[in-house]
């Protein structure tokens, strides 16, 4: 068999290894370091924030964030329903309950307008909202002006999920750094990747610096260990920010090899009326592509759907996914909320992740342009 082609596999610049050897070198292997705060400066001035904190996962940096918003038992969490379920978890960690939102076909990502009813639907229960969770899904920034101006009006917190937007911008401001808090996912098939690891970003210091002491254990000042706090074993390691450092310096060019790789895609895709892409709004819209998704019209297709495409690719070794199945179609979270119009369901019937990393090579990509126009034309 043909050799597996990944849909988003780890890019080493070769830079990663000079900062790990420094650790090394000078026995940092502990948790925390130069490295870790070198990271933490390096990601608060790209994404155009104040303070940055490096933790073990994006997971731990939503759990973080909404621990420092004080959301505990009871209190109710509005959240994208289209996303994966690590949006979704830190929520229910706090014994809170998540109350999901449908997206709208723009950008695929939370509708405004449901999310104002849904508002106004929740206080009139009695249940005013805690916090706001938006998600930058596959890259693609949400209508950031319209969210906001909601969440304002009726003084609600919002923390961005941009797991997979680092490099994303919504008029020209980085994803991640207009809500009070955001979180950043570098696990191995993001864009960049420490292999795993994440960082809670934020204009607010205290914010930052709140996660930083619950992060280490919540270890009070002291010469002995004492605790007045739950703390968490979530910061990041030196040896891991090491290698963040060296991605870190290539995500420019990574941003620009996934957007390049998009338009490829459409270029060749372009003959076929029934294949449509996640496609910018407009020119304040900059997704970095982490992943170039497709939606499949079957009818258009002469009768292949999207999982005839995803099968036979994946006879040819090549790997591609459905687009996320929603929250609120999940066993575990069926019991919640939901604000729902039908889109995001529509959306994980028909559509489809294609091989998206910035180190495909030219026989990879010959390989899926092969199959691809074979499996669409027959």
């Amino acid at each position: 068999m043909a050799e597996k082609i990944f849909l988003s596999s780890p890019h080493m610049s070769g830079k990663e290894q000079n900062y790990v050897n420094e650790a090394f070198s000078s026995n940092w292997i502990a948790p925390l370091g130069p490295n870790v705060n070198g990271f933490e400066k390096e990601l608060a001035s790209y994404t155009q924030t104040k303070h940055a904190a490096a933790l073990s996962s994006g997971t731990a940096a939503l759990h973080l964030a909404l621990i420092n918003l004080g959301v505990k038992q009871g209190d109710e969490v509005l959240v994208s329903s289209f996303t994966f379920s690590a949006t979704v978890n830190p929520i229910v960690y706090q014994g809170a309950v998540p109350v999901f939102i449908d997206s709208e076909m723009d950008t695929w990502n939370m509708d405004p307008e449901i999310l104002k009813k849904a508002v106004r639907d929740r206080i009139e229960k009695g249940k005013k909202p805690a916090a706001i969770i938006i998600v930058h899904l596959y890259g693609m920034p949400a209508k950031m002006d319209e969210i906001m101006q909601i969440a304002q009006k009726y003084d609600i917190p919002i923390i961005e999920d941009a797991a997979e937007a680092l490099g994303g911008q919504y008029k020209n401001k980085a994803l991640g750094s207009m809500g009070d808090m955001g979180i950043l996912s570098f696990n191995g098939n993001k864009i960049i990747t420490t292999s795993g690891g994440g960082a809670l970003i934020s204009n607010n210091e205290k914010y930052i610096t709140n996660a930083r002491f619950l992060a280490t254990q919540a270890r009070d000042e002291a010469p002995h260990y004492q605790h007045s706090h739950i703390g968490y074993n979530y910061r990041m390691s030196n040896i891991v920010a090491g290698i963040g450092r060296g991605q870190l310096e290539v995500i420019d060019k990574r941003v620009s090899q996934r957007r390049t790789i998009n338009q490829w895609y459409r270029t060749f895709l372009s003959d076929f009326d029934g294949i449509t892409f996640l496609t910018e709004p407009n020119d304040q819209f900059f997704s970095n592509f982490w992943l170039t998704t497709i939606l499949v019209d079957q009818e258009k297709c002469n009768g292949t759907s999207r999982e005839d495409i995803r099968l036979r690719l994946l006879d040819y070794n090549i790997e591609t996914r459905p687009l996320w199945k929603p929250m609120h179609l999940q066993p575990v979270f069926a019991k919640y909320p939901a604000y729902m119009n039908g889109t995001c369901e529509r959306l994980f019937d028909v559509g489809l992740c294609l091989p998206s990393g910035s180190n495909l090579t030219q026989d990879q990509k010959d390989r899926i342009y092969r199959h691809l126009i074979e499996i669409l034309k027959s």
